[in-house]
């Protein structure tokens, strides 16, 4: 047997991102092409990064809370606001523009709720443009994928 096809122990987990690169490396030109598709629609890298790190909270991925963590302090991102992202609706620390796009990527993360979901394409409507709109939902989708990879791969904190 080859080894594709040869069953492992079953608490060996494999690193989709290694075993199929072709695929990850798509995903991450992808994710290259979103953070200059947010850019050039005026989000600032902050919200992105708060965008990743929401996600990530909600799907449980300690890889890419870690990874997009290191990030947002890199960008200047405060304790405070990092320590309340999970509970961004009850404090004003979230501009309007950072409200609507975690709000959108959380719908984004769980469409399974028809009335958030329109709620928050409702406020995302209100504050944001049609080019954030879209740079955030796109922003959204991939670092799901990514969630994904790792947890799936049980990629390690390091």
């Amino acid at each position: 047997m080859s080894n594709s096809t040869r069953p492992g122990s079953a608490d060996r987990r494999i690193y989709i991102d290694k075993q199929s690169p072709k695929p990850y490396h798509a995903l991450v030109q992808t994710s290259e092409a979103v953070r200059t598709t947010a850019a050039e629609a005026d989000l600032d890298r902050t919200v992105v990064e708060l965008i990743n790190l929401r996600v990530s909270q909600i799907n449980g991925c300690a890889s890419c809370l870690d990874v997009h963590t290191r990030a947002a302090v890199r960008g200047g991102e405060t304790a405070q606001r990092l320590g309340v992202l999970a509970a961004w609706r009850d404090t004003e620390v979230f501009t309007a523009v950072e409200r609507a796009a975690l709000g959108l990527a959380e719908a984004t993360t769980d469409p399974s709720d028809a009335d958030l979901q329109e709620s928050a394409y409702a406020t995302a409507r209100e504050v944001l443009t049609d080019d954030q709109i879209s740079a955030v939902i796109w922003v959204a989708v991939t670092i799901n994928a990514f969630n994904r990879v790792s947890i799936l791969s049980k990629h390690p904190v390091r």
